[in-house]
């Protein structure tokens, strides 16, 4: 098999080494470049991507978890303000911006010429009607709430139609990476109003947006299709309505039906492919790849439930597992092992942490037999009084080939040592009403993010995402502290602590550090992605 063109993006701590070719990449050109490069302006380009559980109620990054969501909503929904590759902040919806110098008022002056597909303009108004839905409990949010400050969130006020005002009740630092989201991203009032219930399940009539296209299809579980908004003007860094007409994404759980589609000309992009899906692809498919920033692939271990409240089970269970060996294996070597619960293009990300636990059956045995689980019965599992050394690990469904892999590793290498792994594979509602009460001994995830601060959702006592059912008071208020700390080197000290405190305390087991995979054919032009590795259409082409 021919070698396959790859291009890796750049972690975000080198891009500032690179701004002037990283930023040449993601600027939005002018509109009419598409017709100089002969670019056909009524192209339909398909859109690959996995979208494994968007029919669930989860068509609205203002409620969904699921980076599909962002990913796929981003064609409709605009923020206040765009990250650059380098990681500053330029206009979009919001001309210009400015902080309170106590750090907890973000005032906003927005463009006065943006409508929504309907016909509703957008004003400080949907500002705050979007704000409001997202911190409202009927709206269930949990990620969206938590960027927009949870509990530090004091409210948003309308100054006069083009300025709108954010509080909080403390400096909250991450503000502005949250608002140039998708999941702060913006919903027509109009639809909020009339049918905001309908906005999880999705639809041309409820999916309603600024952005660059608008939703005209919908089929659960098999495509989404989006037209081009022609009146589009108002774009990231000048980009303009797209020189595509058409954007179909199709729904394709399986890796190996996302890479065939792209190789037989079905699709033009396919995303979230592993590395053993890129092998099967031919000399004219470009590939990139870009790290994701954010928590690693990481087992969550619950102290609060069964045999991990020991801490010294906690480490064991940890130094048991060949993470080198099967990372190596199942990835074939394209993506790292994990130290850290944040991963290495994530700003505050602890180096130090590199080469400090590494596979020690030897070490993990002692551990055990200091906790008391010294004897072992037919099966060769540690017990003690008359209990079998074992955990329940539960997975959300579907479950890739790699993840199946890494599981019978895992549990292969804790068998060594006496230690029994169970794992379920559930649907979401059956996963739900386990993770819900968290009733499980196992669990595991990524999350991509660009700030530091998803630890809170992860480590602080009332994350929503915190699986581990970590109640620290030294956490919380190391987590505290990172939303209020405006200077980037302090944050970052706070953040390699928090890190620190997990290689001690052994809540969370990182793995290996995934990256987002997409594969183009040669006729795509000017693709762009954001900081997630996620593609941007904004200035997208198809040749001929």
């Amino acid at each position: 098999m021919p070698s396959l063109p790859v291009r890796r993006l750049l972690p975000l701590a080198a891009l500032a080494a690179a701004s002037a070719l990283v930023l040449s990449a993601c600027a939005g050109p002018a509109s009419d470049s598409g017709a100089k490069s002969g670019a056909n302006p009524d192209a339909e380009i398909t859109w690959a991507i996995e979208g494994a559980n968007l029919s669930n109620g989860k068509m609205d990054p203002q409620s969904s978890q699921l980076d599909s969501t962002a990913m796929v909503q981003r064609q409709v929904l605009d923020s206040l303000v765009y990250q650059e590759a380098d990681g500053t902040f330029s206009p979009w919806l919001a001309k210009s911006w400015k902080v309170s110098d106590d750090g907890k008022t973000y005032t906003f002056t927005l463009r006065d010429d943006v409508t929504f597909t309907d016909g509703t303009v957008f004003d400080a108004a949907a500002v705050k009607a979007n704000f409001d839905r997202i911190v409202d409990p009927k709206t269930e949010s949990a990620q969206a709430a938590a960027m927009l400050g949870g509990d530090l969130y004091a409210g948003t006020k309308v100054i006069d139609p083009h300025t709108v005002e954010v509080d909080f009740t403390k400096p909250y630092a991450p503000f502005l990476q949250a608002a140039s989201t998708a999941q702060l991203g913006f919903w027509s009032p109009k639809v909020i109003k009339s049918a905001g219930d309908q906005i999880k399940a999705g639809g041309p009539d409820v999916n309603v947006g600024t952005g660059p296209f608008t939703m005209t299809s919908y089929t659960a579980n098999q495509e989404i299709v989006y037209t081009r908004n022609d009146d589009y003007a108002w774009g990231p860094d000048g980009a303009k309505a797209p020189k595509v007409k058409t954007l179909r994404v199709e729904l394709l759980p399986e890796a190996s039906v996302r890479a065939g589609v792209v190789v037989s000309g079905e699709a033009q992009i396919t995303s979230n492919l592993p590395p053993s899906a890129v092998k099967s692809l031919g000399k004219d498919i470009t590939v990139t790849a870009k790290e994701y920033p954010g928590l690693p692939y990481s087992l969550f271990l619950n102290e609060k439930y069964g045999v991990f409240a020991d801490q010294n089970v906690r480490h064991a269970f940890e130094l048991s597992i060949d993470v080198d060996a099967a990372v190596k294996q199942i990835f074939f070597g394209q993506f790292p092992r994990a130290w850290s619960i944040l991963g290495p293009t994530t700003p505050g990300y602890d180096a130090s942490l590199e080469g400090t636990w590494t596979f020690d059956p030897e070490k993990a045995n002692q551990l055990l037999d200091e906790a008391g689980w010294t004897t072992r019965d037919s099966d060769g599992y540690r017990t003690k009084d008359g209990k079998r050394l074992s955990a329940r690990w539960i997975a959300w469904t579907p479950v890739s080939d790699e993840h199946t892999a890494m599981a019978n590793a895992i549990q292969s290498d804790l068998k060594k040592v006496g230690f029994e792994i169970k794992r379920e594979t559930l649907e979401p509602a059956a996963y739900n009403e386990q993770y819900g009460p968290r009733t499980y001994d196992i669990t595991d995830w990524d999350f991509s993010g660009v700030d530091p601060d998803l630890l809170r959702s992860h480590l602080g006592t009332d994350g929503f995402q915190n699986a581990s059912v970590v109640s620290d008071p030294a956490v919380d208020k190391l987590l505290q502290d990172g939303l209020s700390t405006t200077d980037p080197a302090a944050r970052a000290k706070i953040y390699q602590q928090v890190q620190q405190w997990n290689a001690e305390n052994v809540a969370i087991v990182p793995l290996y550090v995934s990256s987002a995979i997409t594969a183009t054919s040669k006729d795509v032009k000017d693709l762009t992605y954001d900081l997630y590795g996620r593609p941007l259409f904004y200035t997208v082409s198809l040749a001929g």
